[in-house]
C-alpha cells in the first residue's frame, strides 16, 4: 500500500517504512506528523484518485531529523561585461519516517 501526498508544494510517494526528505515542517524531532493532503491511494488492487484529495485518508510520519541539504552553487557570468556573481544556497528539509498509511474507510 502506498499513497501520493503533497507537502510544501511538492508531491511524494509514501510507503510504510519509507524515509522521505520533505520541505521543512515546523515540528520537533521525535514528534509525529499527520499529512492529510493525500492525492492518490493504492491498496494493492484498487487505486483511488482524489478530487483534489482522497476523503478521510492520511499518512502518519515521525520526524527523524531537521537539517539542511548540500550547498548548491549558483554562478552567473556575463561575457564582455567583466561581470560574474557567485552565490550559494542550502535548503532546509525535514526527514520523515512513514509509520502508517490510513485509507479512511
Amino acid at each position: 500500500m502506498y499513497a501520493v501526498i503533497e507537502t510544501g508544494g511538492k508531491q511524494y510517494k509514501a510507503d510504510k517504512g519509507a524515509l522521505l526528505k520533505v520541505e521543512r515542517l515546523d515540528t520537533e524531532r521525535g514528534k509525529t506528523v499527520e499529512l492529510d493532503k493525500v492525492l492518490l491511494l493504492h491498496d494493492g488492487e484498487k487505486v483511488t484518485i482524489g478530487r483534489p484529495v482522497v476523503e478521510g485518508a492520511k499518512v502518519i510520519g515521525e520526524v527523524v531529523r531537521q537539517a539542511r541539504a548540500a550547498k548548491v552553487m549558483i554562478y552567473k557570468y556575463k561575457p564582455r561585461k567583466h561581470s560574474a556573481t557567485l552565490r550559494g544556497h542550502r535548503q532546509y528539509y525535514t526527514q520523515l519516517k512513514i509509520l502508517d498509511v490510513i485509507t479512511g474507510k
